[in-house]
């Protein structure tokens, strides 16, 4: 019937099997544009710099390979970007509750 709900084409996700074989390399695809993105607005200079970090593999956040500092980067990018934008965020600190953190972070980009 069409119009059914799952089929192909509609609204929501394909399963996983109709994803194609190049799906499993998509996140890394997904990175490397990213960090091309980030390079264009300098954040070695201005966020990694300023926080003594080391600067972003091709593919940092697509493998899980430490997820305590992957979220630490994400949180510093995150409050750089939107500072960058304009609106005065603070620096989250390593040992600052994770969820709070997170819940600021969306909280500011709604207000956006």
């Amino acid at each position: 019937e069409e119009g059914a709900p799952g089929r192909r084409g509609e609204r929501g996700e394909e399963p996983p099997a109709e994803r194609g074989p190049g799906a499993a390399f998509h996140m890394f695809v997904l990175m490397e544009d990213l960090l091309d993105k980030l390079k264009l607005l300098s954040y070695e200079e201005e966020a990694l710099r300023r926080h003594n970090m080391r600067p972003l593999s091709r593919h940092y956040f697509a493998l899980p390979t430490n997820p305590g500092e992957q979220f630490f980067m994400f949180c510093t990018l995150a409050a750089w970007l939107i500072s960058k934008a304009g609106h005065p965020f603070e620096q989250p600190q390593e040992c600052d509750d994770p969820n709070a953190v997170i819940s600021n972070v969306l909280s500011e980009l709604r207000s956006f």
